[in-house]
């Protein structure tokens, strides 16, 4: 997976920070995580064609998660978009989506396909290599964290068909791809070749919430969980109030979680630096880097490791 900040403010922008946006390209497709305003000028920035766009996956309703979708839609039907565009969202994305199909005079020449996500914990997208997940977290409106999880197929164990008296073959690539095979009357499924299950690469995004124990649960040994952080320790009831979570707190999200690496995002305009909020999460969680716009962050091989600025 390959990770792009374009946005790492909270309710208001700064010179440094712009509104809510993270690009991740997984497999085949580009994923863009809540869509801030200005969006597009900042996709630009870091030189990623919004034509490349697959799929919108929307947070939550606030204005500072969403109002970049306006502008975005209308320039992608300018610039001849003619494949769908998948948006995903809670409960009133589909009349959010018609609104701005009518906002102002614009021909919208392609399909836009919404998606409202009503239930608690579910699964939102699925292909061979990789699923989404949906989970509903703690904020103010209804809110929802995301996890992209890659699915990696067992090891197929080739010495283990031979002795069941499968031939090297056709059949080998019918029992890897999951399906039965018939040798001399005798039916052999796949899970007897096979080894167990291997993990894959899982990300996993809060959106806006307090700290809860379904973010724990949810964020369950991610290589990287990306948590907002909107302030310091020493105004959680302010946080709390406002249906946010202070960097000390996700820290101790991401402990219980078992994660490998924790990034911060969604600063408040109250703070210049984020290295004091940064700092605060170390004290508890050691792999703890704040985002910045345009931070790139690549993972291989469950190695989140590489960490650079695109600008």
């Amino acid at each position: 997976m390959e990770v792009t900040f374009l946005g790492t403010a909270s309710a208001i922008p700064t010179r440094k920070r712009n509104h809510t946006s993270i690009v991740v390209k997984v497999s085949d497709r580009m994923i863009l995580l809540d869509c801030g305003e200005a969006t597009q000028k900042q996709l630009m920035e870091a030189e990623i064609s919004p034509m490349k766009l697959d799929d919108i996956y929307i947070t939550h309703l606030h204005g500072d998660h969403i109002l970049g979708l306006p502008a975005l839609i209308q320039s992608l039907a300018f610039r001849g978009r003619d494949r769908p565009l998948n948006i995903y969202g809670p409960k009133g994305i589909g009349q959010l989506l018609e609104n701005i199909k009518h906002l102002g005079y614009a021909t919208i020449g392609y399909e836009i396909i919404t998606h409202e996500i009503t239930e608690q914990n579910c699964e939102v997208y699925r292909q061979d290599d990789f699923k989404i997940e949906a989970r509903l977290m703690k904020h103010t409106v209804p809110d929802y964290a995301y996890k992209i999880e890659q699915i990696r197929q067992p090891k197929f164990l080739r010495q283990k068909a031979i002795d069941l008296g499968i031939k090297p073959g056709p059949l080998f690539g019918k029992l890897q791809s999951g399906e039965d095979v018939e040798v001399d009357g005798k039916i052999i499924k796949p899970q007897q070749v096979t080894g167990p299950p291997r993990k894959g690469i899982k990300l996993v995004f809060s959106g806006d919430t307090i700290p809860c124990d379904a973010m724990v649960e949810f964020a369950r040994d991610a290589d990287v969980l990306i948590h907002e952080a909107t302030f310091t320790k020493d105004i959680r009831t302010k946080a709390k109030e406002n249906g946010h979570t202070v960097a000390e707190d996700a820290a101790y999200i991401a402990k219980d979680a078992g994660v490998n690496l924790l990034v911060l995002t969604h600063l408040s305009n109250r703070y210049t630096e984020s290295k004091e909020l940064e700092d605060e999460a170390k004290a508890v969680f050691e792999n703890t880097h704040y985002a910045y716009d345009f931070m790139q962050l690549v993972i291989e091989n469950k190695k989140p490791t590489v960490i650079k600025n695109l600008k």
